[in-house]
């Protein structure tokens, strides 16, 4: 039931960031993709802090098993597809209950295909 409930935070939070970046006139959708990731988890952090943590320490592993960064518009996509990514999610979900082991256990495990931004 709680990850059921941090999920569904993720995911609002991921859609009130769309929405915000739509209300302030930011960009058509397709251009805001392109939204800078530091305002990006700037927002997240405004609308769930458990949510930016999961983000942060997820792109963090992403870099480090992956060699490369992970697109703003890949995290989105990873945030709000479906239920969103079962690796994301739980990262999140670890960092709202502070389990840095399950989060370093979860890092391990992050898979490095990624669809590419459009």
């Amino acid at each position: 039931m709680r990850s059921v409930i941090v999920r569904s935070a993720a995911q609002a939070a991921a859609l009130s960031v769309a929405l915000a970046c739509g209300a302030a006139g930011a960009a058509p959708p397709s251009v805001a993709d392109d939204i800078p990731m530091a305002d990006y988890l700037g927002l997240l952090a405004q609308i769930a802090p458990a949510a930016e943590e999961g983000a942060r320490a997820y792109l963090q592993a992403y870099q480090q098993r992956c060699g490369r960064q992970l697109a703003t518009a890949d995290l989105r996509r990873a945030m709000s597809d479906g239920d969103g990514d079962p690796m994301l999610m739980a990262m999140i979900r670890a960092s709202h209950l502070r389990d840095n082991a399950t989060q370093a256990q979860l890092a391990q495990r992050i898979a490095c295909e990624r669809r590419a931004s459009r």
